[in-house]
């Protein structure tokens, strides 16, 4: 489940993908608007992270107390 957080991590590193003006959203060129809509989609994969990840370790500690 941890790989999740490469996604952001490789989106964003991968320059010539995004380097480019066109399309335009609100005027905003591309290489801006990927880069910003990749802080809500990142919030969102390290949510579903946590989530997956304290849901694991709970039912880990529920079993070794007993």
């Amino acid at each position: 489940m941890r790989l999740l957080l490469l996604l952001p991590f490789i989106a964003l590193l991968w320059i010539p993908f995004y380097n480019r003006e066109l399309p335009t959203l609100f005027s905003f060129p591309f290489f801006y608007w990927y880069q910003l809509l990749w802080v809500p989609l990142t919030a969102i994969l390290i949510w579903i992270v946590f989530r997956a990840e304290s849901r694991g370790g709970k039912d880990v500690d529920e079993g070794a107390g007993q």
